[in-house]
């Protein structure tokens, strides 16, 4: 959605990318909120979950030790210290959020897969799910930017409207709430969805599918130039910027002429060119 040709250098291509402070930072604070639920009610506390942060930060470092290349070796530690404490004052502000103390989440980093009856896989993994003694249920994401304008919304509702349409799929229920919890700013976004607007997305994403089948086919994958163009890692391979996508590593399939008769996939190899599921 956001640009079919990044797309296709991070799934198809398989390109590298460098680690980001800004995500890696969103990882970590992620963790310290999952594992404070690992203590009783009472010990939730502010002090307690910014303690965790050096820990999650050494677990992190330990599996993905590469890391470390995002603080610079001469400054002594001080982008390392300044870096932690920003994500020790995100965590802090959750707490002005919501009350950890009050809440029982049935499921921490819950990883979710269905399948839809046209054989698309969907899958995601949500942060957090509540369950109300009535049965309700609320999906809770966490994010360590800020809350988008008004205007933009809806983008960001989208993630959480796949993962309603995730969980209604696998359990018949749909999610009573979806809850954005935008600590970068202190903002919580919240929006009540129906079977109407599941639909809608279920639709989106077979025609989304229908788009990405059809690119690595021909191999068509075409750059859609935003501001976000210049956090990318791959400009330099990119026609925007000047740059030469790698060789396309799969079979192209044909287009027939106007009026030709073609048999689909014709002259490849069964399954070639098929993208991961989205």
């Amino acid at each position: 959605m956001q640009c079919p040709l990044l797309y296709r250098f991070r799934v198809i291509d398989k390109l590298p990318e460098k680690p980001s402070a800004a995500a890696t930072r969103g990882t970590l604070v992620h963790a310290v909120l999952e594992r404070l639920f690992d203590h009783p009610a009472a010990e939730r506390t502010a002090p307690r979950a910014k303690a965790l942060v050096p820990g999650q930060w050494d677990r992190l470092l330990e599996s993905k030790p590469e890391l470390v290349e995002l603080f610079p070796e001469g400054d002594e530690g001080a982008g390392l210290a300044r870096w932690l404490t920003e994500a020790e004052a995100l965590v802090e502000r959750w707490f002005t959020l919501e009350d950890p103390t009050r809440l029982e989440p049935v499921e921490r980093e819950f990883f979710v897969e269905t399948e839809l009856e046209s054989g698309l896989r969907l899958r995601g993994i949500i942060d957090r799910v509540d369950v109300a003694p009535s049965g309700e249920v609320r999906i809770v994401d966490y994010k360590t930017g800020k809350a988008p304008r008004p205007e933009y919304a809806e983008g960001a509702l989208f993630q959480m409207k796949f993962y309603a349409l995730v969980v209604w799929r696998l359990k018949q229920v749909v999610p009573r709430r979806l809850q954005l919890v935008y600590l970068g700013s202190g903002d919580v976004l919240t929006y009540d969805p129906v079977v109407a607007d599941l639909e809608r997305v279920e639709r989106k994403l077979l025609a989304l599918w229908d788009a990405i089948k059809e690119a690595t086919e021909t191999g068509e994958w075409r750059p859609r130039p935003t501001k976000l163009c210049g956090w990318c890692d791959h400009r330099a391979v990119c026609p925007e910027f000047g740059g030469t996508p790698p060789v396309y590593p799969l079979v192209v399939v044909p287009r027939p002429g106007p009026g030709a008769e073609a048999e689909a996939g014709a002259g490849a190899e069964p399954g070639a060119g098929r993208p991961e599921e989205s």
